[in-house]
């Protein structure tokens, strides 16, 4: 007989069972972790100050850094806390908890990383009509409508995940909840649970990639039309960024849930989930200084003008 006793706790893994790998975990999180958050708050101050950021492509950048502090909270300072204290242990509505916020706020990077391809191919393919038909009104209807289908993905993936029973193994072989490593765990059928949660990942992608595939081929084409080099360099600069981050967002997802099985170890699915829940948020703020113009001139803008109010409080 299957002993039913429903676990009330998940023991999450660890990186390391030796202390000073323990402490060394825990540092480079953090490190990882304050770069990530000063990076996309630094982006979302320099668009709220500077007043010719106040455009729809910024509007949703913003927005996107926001995401981002919010995604990489949902599971690292939980995984720094583990490994400074030597405990491994989420309860069961902490677990439920982090399932949906890690659903939702990856449901939202890929929706507003959508909206803003549109934005983009509005902005080249249409510049004249670019004010009429990404007013404000439809930047926050788009940006309502990705917020709360984001919501309602991670509603329905955690209601998915854990209307399945525990009563076996309470051992999650990844350093954070995740639903492919629960199913592993769940001492009931989860066939259908399993299909359920791959054919609605797989139709959001494939919806959102096409679109993105869609808008950049008609960009490509109408920027390649550019006589000047100086159009083609200004319009490459705003879309080179937002492609790069799509991609690098799309390829660790995929190398994290998508891999053969003959690729599959428990230290390659460690590292595969901390590429996709890291890097993203990460980076993104470092691709967009680098490569935006705008951006870059906007990040000293802001620091000369944070630089001399702090001097006028002090004198």
């Amino acid at each position: 007989m299957v002993n039913q006793t429903s676990v009330t706790e998940f023991i999450l893994l660890g990186f390391s069972d030796i202390r000073e790998l323990q402490i060394l975990h825990f540092v480079l999180f953090l490190s990882l972790y304050l770069a990530a958050l000063m990076g996309n708050f630094l982006i979302i101050v320099t668009i709220t100050r500077i007043q010719h950021l106040h455009t729809p492509m910024y509007f949703f950048l913003a927005f996107l850094s926001s995401i981002d502090a919010c995604y990489i909270s949902t599971t690292v300072p939980k995984s720094m806390v583990n490994s400074l204290i030597n405990v491994n242990v989420i309860s069961f509505s902490g677990c439920v908890t982090q399932v949906f916020l890690v659903v939702t706020f990856a449901g939202a990077e890929l929706s507003f990383l959508t909206v803003m391809a549109y934005d983009r191919y509005v902005a080249i393919c249409h510049p004249l009509q670019y004010m009429l038909i990404m007013n404000w009104n439809a930047c926050l209807q788009m940006a309502a409508a990705s917020l709360l289908s984001s919501v309602l993905n991670g509603v329905i993936h955690t209601v998915n995940t854990f209307r399945l029973h525990f009563c076996q193994s309470n051992v999650i072989e990844q350093y954070f909840c995740d639903i492919p490593q629960l199913y592993r765990i769940s001492c009931t059928n989860t066939e259908a649970s399993e299909r359920f949660t791959l054919a609605s990942v797989f139709c959001v992608g494939l919806f959102c990639f096409s679109l993105v595939l869609v808008s950049y081929s008609y960009i490509f084409s109408a920027v390649f039309k550019i006589q000047s080099a100086q159009g083609r360099y200004k319009a490459f600069s705003t879309c080179i960024p937002h492609l790069t981050i799509f991609s690098l967002f799309v390829f660790t997802v995929m190398l994290a849930y998508m891999r053969p099985k003959a690729l599959s170890s428990p230290s390659l699915d460690l590292l595969a989930a901390v590429l996709y829940a890291v890097l993203p948020p990460l980076m993104n703020p470092i691709i967009y200084s680098l490569r935006n113009k705008e951006i870059q001139g906007a990040l000293r803008k802001c620091l000369r003008k944070n630089r001399n109010e702090f001097c006028l409080v002090t004198s």
